[in-house]
């Protein structure tokens, strides 16, 4: 191996951190990871849970990702590339969000006059992109019969409501996605963290202050202070307030503050057995903005994946709220008999969760150039990186992928040039 030279912390164990220090391991980079947390991954996290014994052959247990679960436009995420090097198995059917199992609740009727609702909303916003930014309600009257469902998939796909959102920064990710949505087997929790590799890691250690006056950059941690050359901030928004810049930042903060973090939450469930094709899906109520999108027996799996998103997510935080809900709209369309048939097995409650308190981030109306203002480095040797610094792939791990990669590319070009 090549000579270690220079040293840069990386803070932030998450998607884009572990990227940013692998690349700069693989360079023969001095590099040390600080994570917050007990575990790397951030808001990739996948769990195994265990299966009750059933009348007919299931697995033992099985593998769901709490956090992050599809490889979005999948054929262009470098996590995918990941996947295949290290052989990981990549599921590419359809994730047949658009498909209600059975047209249960949702008839073929009303699934074609949302199909309408939804091509005029998008219409209208689509023609508004060259004016001043405005929410993404106000494409839509708020007495439109789908405004609600609407108002869901806005949930489920930015966390947040359609009032919440910046319709510049929507039309920034939407024009540079794909449909392609694989999923992973083993979980992208285990995928990412696994991509840590041998890089020198240190778990349970906060960063507080990070003092950039002098030639060497002082990080202030729980557990002491470490010097470094170059740092890589990688923290999610929720968590950059908690770090006192010295000079301050205050326009990293500012533009932090002004890309929060929405809410996205699961729910697991075990069914005593499967009556439908492998990866179905049901919207549980179409015409509600709280509303679950369930994911039906996954890889053929007894299990539900349900998923809330924005206003929905955070009124059912309390524990054991979104299972209850979760169960009682699964009832309302399969069957009375089904709720003794389904078993909560875990639930997700990303506002509670330690140093992350969220999902993934959206633009308040007017501030999606903030994103440019977040990622732009200090003086080339602080920089900043995570999915919220991603001008189109925000809110994905491949978004902070990049942006991890392209700040330690950004030191490693500096080097070379100083040589």
């Amino acid at each position: 191996m090549a000579e270690r030279t220079g040293r840069t912390v990386v803070i932030g164990g998450g998607a884009a951190g572990i990227a940013a220090a692998r690349r700069l391991w693989d360079s023969g980079t001095d590099v040390l990871l600080l994570e917050a947390g007990s575990r790397v991954g951030g808001r990739a996290s996948s769990l195994t849970l265990d299966l009750a014994p059933a009348s007919f052959p299931i697995p033992a247990a099985v593998t769901v990702d709490a956090g992050c679960g599809w490889l979005h436009s999948a054929r262009r995420n470098p996590w995918t590339q990941v996947a295949e090097q290290t052989g990981a198995a990549i599921d590419r059917s359809s994730p047949n969000w658009g498909v209600q199992w059975r047209d249960l609740g949702y008839s073929p009727a009303e699934q074609q006059a949302f199909g309408e609702a939804w091509h005029r909303w998008e219409t209208a916003a689509r023609a508004a992109a060259g004016g001043p930014d405005q929410p993404l309600s106000a494409f839509i009257a708020r007495d439109d019969r789908w405004r609600p469902m609407i108002d869901a998939i806005s949930g489920y796909a930015n966390g947040a409501p359609l009032t919440a959102v910046s319709l510049h920064d929507w039309l920034a990710y939407e024009d540079a996605s794909t449909a392609d949505n694989w999923a992973l087997p083993a979980g992208y929790g285990t995928l990412i963290a696994g991509h840590v590799g041998s890089v020198p890691v240190r778990l349970g250690t906060l960063v507080t202050r990070i003092d950039h006056r002098g030639t060497a950059l002082r990080i202030d941690t729980d557990a002491g202070t470490v010097e470094a050359d170059q740092a890589i901030v990688c923290v999610p928004t929720t968590a950059l307030a908690a770090i006192a810049f010295d000079p301050p930042l205050p326009g990293k903060h500012d533009a932090a503050a002004a890309l929060p973090l929405g809410l996205a939450d699961k729910v697991f469930l075990q069914v005593d057995r499967i009556d439908w094709p492998a990866s179905s899906h049901l919207i549980g109520n179409p015409h509600s903005g709280c509303s679950a999108s369930h994911r039906l027996s996954p890889f053929g799996w007894p299990i539900i994946e349900s998923f809330f998103g924005g206003d929905c997510a955070e009124v059912l935080e309390v524990e054991g709220a979104a299972a209850d809900f979760a169960i009682t709209e699964l009832v309302a369309l399969l069957g009375a008999d089904w709720r003794v048939r389904l078993t909560p097995l875990a639930a997700t409650r990303w506002r509670h969760e330690p140093h992350i308190h969220g999902s993934y981030s959206h633009a308040r109306v007017g501030h999606a150039g903030d994103r440019q203002i977040l990622a732009a480095p200090v003086d080339d040797r602080l920089f900043f990186a995570g999915e919220a610094c991603s001008r189109e792939d925000f809110s994905t791990a491949h978004g902070a992928y990049l942006t991890g990669v392209a700040a330690a590319e950004a030191i490693l070009a500096a080097r070379s040039q100083g040589a």
